[in-house]
């Protein structure tokens, strides 16, 4: 975008972005009509981070549309625009008490913050995204975050898809966010995931080392094993075979969108509940899930400023547990995987 343009705003597209062209998102970001936008993207008010797309170009999920303060602010009914200070009404009504109850501190000190992030909530604000966000919680509960990178996802290192329970790290000042993304490049960071997939595993520990990408041509948000993918390596020990199932622990040495599901969903094992990559809805139905079946239960890193080692974990949450002690055979037997 050209220099002189004032402030600069940053929208990132969520999962029902996909397939969008830049002009459409654009006007449904700002309130625009679609020949507002495309004079918006003609006039170079408005572009896409990162690589070059012209009006008639594909949007995709986690592209940041970049808006000069010359561009509309106004957003159209019923969309949330984010600019990364702003909490939800229902958070700034509910105060602190109500939001770090509904996200646990597992540990805090000046650098950082690690929460123990409940399913069903997104790791930052994004369009597309109505519910609650990590950002957000901590912003009700008045946590400085460092903005080294980002105005949208302050103090953000490392994700949890919005389906995911457990720990995760967030930078509160800006040498803790440069450090910590230094050792997440470096897989420095040990992040430990139980999952439990659907059929019986043979091997006792093993490793899948292949590219993902985005699917092409999908109608929802979806990544697959691809040859032009990024480099992706997960390493899995079983902890337990059940009837019809196999409890893993996983540590991964890279960090893409939806890497554990779609590489055990690859090897024919989808996670139990997580239907977007295969799983049996009539399994997840009768375990009581509307989720995919993954937790971070271990976190392992050194403090970016005092350089001692940090050893945290996370128990099951309360579904997770509750699915697995009905394989195990505390409950009903369910359906065959």
């Amino acid at each position: 975008m050209p220099d002189g343009l004032g402030a600069v705003r940053s929208f990132e597209m969520g999962e029902d972005s996909f397939g969008l062209r830049f002009d459409q998102a654009l006007s449904r970001i700002l309130g625009l009509s679609r020949s507002q936008a495309a004079r918006l993207i003609a006039d170079g008010q408005a572009r896409v981070e990162g690589r070059s797309v012209p009006k008639s170009g594909q949007i995709l999920p986690g592209d940041f549309i970049l808006v000069s303060s010359a561009g509309s602010t106004a957003g159209p009914s019923g969309v949330r625009i984010f600019t990364g200070s702003q909490t939800s009404k229902d958070e700034k009504a509910a105060g602190p008490n109500q939001a770090e109850a509904s996200l646990p501190i597992v540990y805090e000190d000046d650098d950082l913050v690690v929460v123990d992030k409940p399913a069903g909530m997104a790791s930052h604000p994004a369009a597309g995204w109505a519910g609650p966000t990590v950002v957000e919680a901590l912003q009700a509960l008045d946590k400085d975050l460092s903005r080294v990178d980002s105005d949208i996802r302050p103090g953000i290192v490392s994700r949890l898809d919005a389906g995911t329970s457990g720990l995760m790290l967030v930078c509160k000042s800006d040498r803790a966010f440069v450090a910590m993304k230094e050792q997440f490049a470096r897989h420095q960071v040990k992040k430990t995931y139980q999952t439990l997939v659907q059929g019986h595993i043979a091997q006792d520990r093993a490793t899948v080392e292949a590219p993902i990408a985005r699917q092409t041509g999908a109608s929802s948000f979806r990544f697959a094993i691809s040859p032009d993918g990024k480099p992706a390596i997960t390493h899995w020990d079983v902890l337990e075979r059940l009837p019809g199932a196999t409890l893993l622990s996983i540590n991964l040495e890279t960090g893409r969108t939806h890497q554990i599901r779609v590489h055990l969903s690859s090897l024919g094992h989808p996670l139990i509940g997580d239907t977007l990559y295969g799983a049996n809805p009539r399994l997840a139905e009768e375990l009581g899930l509307n989720r995919q079946w993954l937790h971070s239960i271990r976190l392992e890193f050194t403090h970016p400023v005092g350089g001692r080692t940090i050893h945290l974990e996370s128990p099951l949450p309360d579904d997770l547990s509750h699915a697995l002690e009905v394989l195990r055979g505390s409950g009903n037997t369910p359906s065959a995987c």
